[in-house]
């Protein structure tokens, strides 16, 4: 160590080249094991040229880390005194430093009540304290680096902390006195069991699959497959009374994953829901997709896959007219299919619903981390060897984004503690990922993610520019306050957009607990409103918060769109024959079968 770090005044430019040297030098090792082994990433997200910038940026405002190392020291010797006279027979002090509200990793009472765990578990929020400190606002960094290096920091938070260590958990320690260490035992063929699954890499099994099985215990909704063709299938589901609203209602999920996250449960499930209310419902099963679907672009997304699927409702119903519902990405297309569609002439849409979806990409989240120039370059290059962005790694990417919830409590569940993993639908749905194919996701993460091209009008389906301005129709934007991959404040950027009137609902919770939200479970509560302001935050300031699900309050909106009572419309008993049951061959095909 240079003199200059070990005493307490700043940091000199000798100290922070000879930090960059030695991640250099670390680097350089990684890059030489990666060339030994095979086709191995070990930097897929361009972070050792993130961190050096972020380095550089530091070096210029030496300050910035004299005075989070000051705040740090100061309450680190404020918490070595308190937790002595702990150890020394004192009683319970006031915390140097709590952990944010509803964080679950410290619920164990020794965290509180034994001294030792209590200052492990304060110097350890110190710790993430200081990090945060150190890498906010950054001087020098462009916007894009600065939030990769704040997400990344927060990751590495993350994975440091002591619950996710057997000697610094106490909950673990219990467990190894309790089982003489048969748990870590246990622990250890969980963990062989699950890299062998991941054919080397780690893949944490968060539920017991064999408990589950599509069409007998999730996605039970009866209804029948009706049409298919390369892309997808259709699924008409059975009425549940002998009457149905005249206007069909046509389902639109995302292509990332599958579409039974609406039909998990009898009690969750908003297509049966759907069908209860009045609706003949219709929803496309997208194929999972192998490399045989390299060339598929975004444009036969439209052309061969929802405009075709609006066909085969027409012909099965006899309708000329319908409501469309779609959902994040499912969303997405249905705008820009609705914008060509009226380029077209074609106004067989007469509502549209969009959860949680974006148009207006210019502030994407988390997500935005993973979607620079160099971020795609490489999903490009980990794509062209098969044609398609393997399913394990998109959900690889969603659950970095929640990684307490989604990668480390299961990782102590499972390798620490030695349990096995509990059946859990939702959970069973996350594990049952889905490929993409390398022209349609290159091409939807550059135009939309990293260009933002469809609300600055440089989107064309088949030569025809997409103009959202044109959707004239009644829409209904429905969206979550706590939604980690559409966040609702660019979702409602993206209503605006439209040149129809709008009805924005807010609701409660995240991506998937907001939007499959039954009304008997009375959770989270919405505010809603038909006009949408320029500001965001005055809207919702200003909105009224309402009770429950905000299904009941969809419902009242559409009603009025769906038409006059009708006999109900049997699966098959239109122009369309059957060709099987609901839920469908396409989605039982699953992307980590070996």
């Amino acid at each position: 160590m240079t003199d200059s770090a070990s005493n307490h005044g700043p940091p000199s430019a000798e100290f922070y080249k000879a930090f960059q040297d030695n991640y250099q030098a670390v680097g350089k090792v990684m890059q030489d094991f990666a060339a030994g082994h095979g086709n191995l990433s070990f930097d897929p997200m361009s972070l050792n040229r993130v961190w050096v910038e972020w380095l550089g940026a530091m070096a210029k405002e030496p300050e910035k880390v004299i005075e989070a190392s000051m705040r740090f020291w100061q309450d680190a010797m404020t918490l070595y005194q308190q937790s002595a006279l702990q150890f020394l027979g004192g009683g319970p002090a006031q915390p140097v430093i709590a952990e944010a509200p509803g964080d679950r990793r410290f619920r164990h009472e020794h965290w509180v009540a034994q001294p030792a765990f209590a200052a492990i578990k304060q110097s350890y929020l110190l710790a993430s304290k200081w990090l945060r400190d150190v890498v906010a606002d950054v001087e020098g960094l462009d916007e894009k680096t600065a939030r990769k290096v704040e997400f990344f920091t927060e990751r590495l938070i993350d994975a440091m902390s002591p619950t996710n260590f057997a000697a610094t958990n106490p909950a673990v320690l219990e467990r190894v006195k309790a089982t003489d260490g048969a748990n870590l035992a246990q622990g250890l063929r969980n963990l062989l069991r699950d890299l062998d699954a991941g054919d080397g890499r780690l893949r944490i099994r968060m539920t017991d699959a064999a408990a589950f099985e599509l069409g007998k215990n999730v996605a039970v909704t009866p209804g029948q497959v009706i049409y298919q063709n390369r892309l997808f299938q259709l699924i008409q589901y059975a009425p549940a009374a002998d009457t149905v609203f005249k206007r069909p209602l046509l389902i639109v999920p995302p292509w990332i994953n599958k579409f039974y996250i609406l039909d998990l449960q009898p009690e969750n499930s908003l297509l049966r829901w759907l069908v209860e209310q009045g609706h003949t419902v219709f929803v496309i099963s997208w194929v999972n997709p192998d490399g045989s679907y390299r060339d598929t672009g975004f444009d036969d997304y439209v052309k061969t896959g929802l405009l075709v699927a609006i066909d085969a409702v027409g012909a099965a119903t006899g309708e000329a007219d319908l409501n469309v519902i779609g959902y994040c990405i499912g969303g997405t297309l249905l705008a820009i299919t609705l914008a060509y569609m009226r380029a077209k002439g074609d106004t067989r849409i007469q509502s549209a619903t969009f959860l949680t979806t974006l148009l207006d990409f210019s502030e994407p989240g988390d997500l935005g981390v993973f979607t620079d120039e160099a971020s795609i370059a490489a999903l490009e290059q980990q794509m062209a060897s098969e044609g398609f962005l393997e399913g394990a790694a998109m959900a690889g990417t969603f659950n970095l984004m929640r990684a307490n919830d989604l990668i480390w409590s299961f990782y102590i569940n499972n390798y620490l503690l030695g349990n096995d993993s509990r059946p859990f639908d939702l959970l069973y749905w996350n594990a049952d990922s889905t490929r993409m194919p390398l022209a349609m996701h290159s091409w939807y993460l550059r135009k939309l993610y990293l260009n933002n091209a469809l609300v600055a009008g440089h989107v064309e389906i088949d030569g025809v520019a997409i103009d959202l301005s044109r959707i004239d129709i009644p829409a209904c934007f429905v969206s979550t306050v706590d939604d980690h991959i559409a966040p609702w404040r660019s979702t409602y950027a993206g209503a605006r957009k439209l040149g129809g009137s709008v009805k924005f609902i807010l609701g409660g919770s995240g991506h998937i607990a907001g939007i499959v939200n039954p009304p008997q479970a009375n959770k989270y509560g919405y505010r809603t409103t038909a006009k949408l302001p320029d500001d965001c935050q005055a809207w919702a300031d200003e909105a009224p918060v309402k009770v429950g699900s905000w299904w009941p309050e969809w419902q009242r909106w559409i009603r009025r769109k769906a038409g006059k009572p009708t006999p109900a419309r049997i699966p098959g008993d239109g122009a369309l024959a059957v060709i099987e049951p609901a839920p469908g061959s396409y989605v039982r095909v699953r992307s980590d079968a070996r």
